[in-house]
């Protein structure tokens, strides 16, 4: 008689199903709520600028804004503060006729009915192209001490 407990090994067993099983949960619900999303590209041609090519400056009518309210029309001083005196000043700056473009350079700290005086008297005089002057934010920044 043999009392001695016996000592049999029993091989662990990985049992592969349940992980198939989670394996598969996950991947469903990747599926379902994964968005597909079509970008529609559009066929542009955009033009070719040639950077040694010279601006038209004929074109080119700068209106300056100052902080106070005056106007300067390429860089002459108006005398006058009205829509009447700004539109002739642009009448007469307009070489180019209709196809002159009206730039705006207007002061930060002017007032927004100047700027607005200045687009009323371009449409006064037919000037319909009209663009504003900005500086970036680094050349900006350089100036201030």
């Amino acid at each position: 008689m043999n009392f001695r407990p016996r000592h049999v090994r029993d091989e662990p067993e990985i049992n592969l199903i349940p992980f198939i099983d989670v394996l598969l949960v996950i991947l469903i619900f990747l599926m379902l709520t994964t968005t597909y999303s079509k970008f529609t590209e559009l066929q542009l041609t955009l033009p070719v600028a040639d950077t040694e090519q010279q601006r038209d400056h004929p074109k080119e009518i700068i209106v300056a804004v100052a902080a106070d309210g005056r106007y300067a029309v390429n860089q002459a001083t108006l005398e006058g503060h009205g829509v009447d005196a700004l539109a002739s000043a642009l009448r007469e700056a307009a070489k180019a006729g209709k196809d002159s473009v009206v730039i705006i350079s207007a002061d930060a700290t002017a007032q927004h009915q100047a700027v607005v005086t200045v687009m009323e008297a371009a449409r006064r005089v037919g000037l319909t192209q009209i663009t504003f002057a900005t500086q970036s934010s680094a050349s900006a920044g350089a100036g201030k001490p």
